[in-house]
């Protein structure tokens, strides 16, 4: 399977830096705005795109990536159009990986067969699908791996070493690690704790290892990817999106607010060179 995944990693790794992952919500705040944004996140120094699908019952979110989802349905966000902005931004843009990040009842209601040949054509790299453990691999999994798409498993500080191979069986791209217990958005209790568990999963996989959840300024960025292959950063970019709005409508400066974080949190991960 060739994905744009592996590549980005392996181009980042050869600069002797982690990659940056970018979490934004599709259609956040409106279907225009929402696209530009997307289209802006390579050149503010986006490395990979994590694309959420908005869903009416988002489990594992805190209150930033929620108020997000729920922006985005408000202003009319439905899967086909969050496909239809990811083929749009491969208009302009063939090199950066983009992954489907949600859950999976929008996927059901589409269809797994249809969904899985709609995000390939649009230009889809890879999935996260948070509610689909490893036990309902056939459901979609092996599907979307059958289809040349990445499935990107989570593991957390609870996935000890005798779950962590049935996590790792079928993941492919790479393994997120979440930094915590609980919701998006927390804060990081222990870095060095952090680290540990990534050089631990490194021991069962040789795929890259990207660390989320907790990731919120340029020094963070800069301490988890002195251990990780990459850090995602999702809760402060749907903050940002939201505080940049005027009576819940977008700004002159929504886009602005977004790039400018993300050219930050880049410059963070280039530091976690020079002190690795």
């Amino acid at each position: 399977m060739t994905t744009r995944i592996p590549a980005r990693f392996a181009k980042c790794a050869a600069e002797g830096r982690p990659a940056l992952g970018i979490f934004t919500m599709a259609g956040d705040p409106d279907f225009a705005t929402g696209q530009s944004i997307l289209d802006a996140l390579p050149a503010a120094g986006a490395d990979i795109i994590e694309f959420g699908m908005p869903f009416s019952d988002p489990m594992a979110d805190g209150p930033g990536v929620q108020m997000a989802g729920q922006r985005a349905l408000a202003a009319g966000q439905t899967l086909r159009k969050t496909l239809a902005m990811v083929e749009a931004f491969r208009s302009k843009d063939n090199d950066t990986p983009i992954v489907l990040m949600g859950y999976y009842n929008p996927i059901y209601i589409f269809g797994v067969e249809p969904f899985l040949a709609a995000a390939k054509a649009a230009g889809v790299d890879g999935l996260i699908v948070v509610d689909l453990p490893p036990e309902e691999d056939e459901e979609l999994c092996i599907p979307a791996l059958n289809a040349g798409l990445n499935f990107i498993r989570l593991t957390t500080p609870t996935t000890d070493d005798k779950r962590l191979p049935a996590v790792l069986k079928n993941t492919s791209g790479f393994v997120y690690y979440v930094s915590m217990t609980g919701i998006t958005g927390a804060t990081i209790k222990s870095h060095a704790a952090v680290g540990e568990a990534v050089r631990r999963i490194k021991h069962h996989t040789d795929l890259p290892v990207a660390v989320g959840f907790g990731i919120k300024t340029a020094d963070d960025a800069a301490s988890m990817g002195r251990d990780a292959d990459g850090v995602v950063v999702g809760t402060a970019i749907c903050n940002a999106v939201g505080n940049s709005l005027e009576n819940g409508k977008a700004t002159a400066g929504t886009v602005s607010a977004v790039t400018t974080l993300v050219a930050g949190l880049a410059s963070g991960v280039k530091r976690a060179k020079a002190a690795a």
